[in-house]
């Protein structure tokens, strides 16, 4: 081979080694992440052992981890417009992580639920029967279920990438679900609830609009020679 073929070879090597080093350079972002997202559930049970969480600390317990399960599904929903508006990559690292986070918050503020009513499933039917905003929030988490479960590589080889894709739309469904429980779960200051909606709004405005597809302007026509 000859020096100018080497040196036109060499960029061609480099930009083939450029996305490994970039993905060997943020792969501490999901661990980071997943740490992060774990550090309130630690603080949450310190403050339970050392008796920080009030004079009721089922509601303070059930609040904290119902608006942690929400904000970790608005940002897990943020991913894929901050990509598109910035063409960022890392984005989409941390969605799937985010998404378990917020599954696992949501499992345990019905947890708490449960263990405030005695565990007992007749008195939770009799709720979501009755009491609308239960309803959404029991129908929220029920729909993050399938989700969760099919969260891993080997799920999309199963279904394949569009059935994939459809079923986990759910989650557009669940997140609207979960700001209306938390919407109709405060009885006085409805500013924090709707500002979730906001934020949820300008989500779906933002992936509605930058994936529309956009008409090709058609050319100057072409005049044959007089």
């Amino acid at each position: 081979m000859s020096t100018g073929d080497a040196r036109s070879a060499a960029p061609a090597v480099t930009a083939q080694a450029n996305p490994k080093r970039k993905a060997a350079s943020l792969s501490w972002l999901v661990p980071a992440v997943t740490v992060g997202g774990l550090l309130p559930l630690a603080v949450l049970i310190w403050d339970a052992y050392s008796g920080a969480l009030g004079a009721n600390p089922i509601q303070r317990a059930t609040l904290q981890t119902g608006l942690l399960t929400l904000t970790l599904l608005v940002a897990s929903l943020a991913c894929t417009p901050l990509r598109l508006l910035t063409g960022w990559t890392w984005p989409a690292r941390i969605r799937k992580a985010l998404g378990l986070l917020a599954f696992g918050y949501a499992a345990l503020h019905f947890l708490i639920y449960l263990l405030d009513h005695g565990f007992s499933l007749g008195v939770m039917f009799e709720d979501v029967l009755k009491r609308p905003f239960v309803t959404a929030g029991f129908t929220a988490l029920l729909l993050l279920v399938p989700l969760a479960l099919t969260s891993g590589k080997n799920s999309v080889k199963k279904l394949g990438f569009q059935k994939w894709t459809r079923l986990h739309q759910l989650v557009y469904l669940s997140v609207a679900l979960g700001a209306l429980h938390y919407y109709w779960g405060v009885k006085k200051d409805h500013v924090p609830p709707l500002i979730y909606v906001g934020v949820i709004a300008v989500l779906f405005a933002v992936r509605f609009i930058k994936r529309k597809p956009t008409k090709k302007k058609a050319g100057p026509e072409k005049t044959s020679p007089a």
